[in-house]
């Protein structure tokens, strides 16, 4: 039986959105360690095989995320089938995998600040964290609210960017590329400078063009997960 609400459980259900990427921080350190599959170096000297990383997330995503039926998606468009990423980033395997694969997209690049619009890019600016962490090396995150809040600082960009930083733009999955915009532009009005954008998956119905000006790489396309793409929507502006 459950015993009686305490001060400090009120105090858990109380912590506001803002600090949601602080939390999933703690929670994806807790949890990494039982990865199943690829195990977790036990130290930044021996990181995993990044082909097997892959090919083991990509599993990952086939088995728990790709779904088939009849939906309508986030840009309005209807699709015969849907990939449900949250299935997969609070899994602490795959969120340890993201993170790895994350990293070999970006270490390319000198950066300072990465994330995206909230909600799914919150676990992979995490992941991404403390896969830079996990080598010592120190990256900011941060998240773009879909509207500001009307009380507290009111920002629509929670985090630290400041203006000339080099950043990191991180989305789930894209479809027109519309949501990945929205986040590239608070970050440009905070004065940040998108060097790249990342997706875990690109639907390939227009994400690449919307971001034509920026350089734009997912990690998968809908082919990966054996899906051949859908012809653009007929009522699309």
């Amino acid at each position: 039986m459950a015993g009686p609400a305490t001060p400090r459980r009120a105090a858990l259900s109380a912590v506001p959105a803002a600090i949601t990427l602080f939390i999933t921080l703690f929670i994806v350190s807790k949890t990494a360690a039982a990865a199943k599959g690829i195990c977790m170096p036990a130290t930044s000297e021996s990181p995993p095989d990044i082909s097997a990383a892959r090919e083991r997330l990509r599993e990952l995503f086939r088995q728990r995320a790709v779904q088939f039926g009849e939906f309508t998606l986030a840009s309005g468009q209807k699709s015969r089938y849907y990939i449900d990423s949250k299935q997969v980033l609070f899994h602490s395997e795959a969120l340890y995998l993201l993170g790895e694969c994350l990293y070999a997209a970006t270490a390319d690049l000198a950066w300072q600040a990465i994330g995206g619009l909230e909600v799914g890019a919150i676990p992979l600016t995490a992941a991404t964290l403390l896969a830079y962490q996990r080598r010592g090396l120190v990256r900011e995150g941060f998240f773009v609210r879909k509207q500001a809040k009307e009380h507290g600082s009111r920002n629509r960009l929670e985090g630290r960017v400041r203006s000339g930083d080099a950043v990191i733009v991180v989305d789930d999955v894209v479809t027109t590329g519309a949501s990945t915009l929205q986040a590239i532009e608070a970050v440009e009005a905070a004065g940040g400078r998108v060097v790249r954008a990342v997706c875990i998956c690109d639907r390939l119905q227009g994400a690449a063009e919307t971001l034509g000006r920026y350089d734009f790489r997912p990690l998968f396309t809908v082919r990966d997960f054996g899906i051949e793409p859908e012809p653009p929507d007929a009522n699309r502006p």
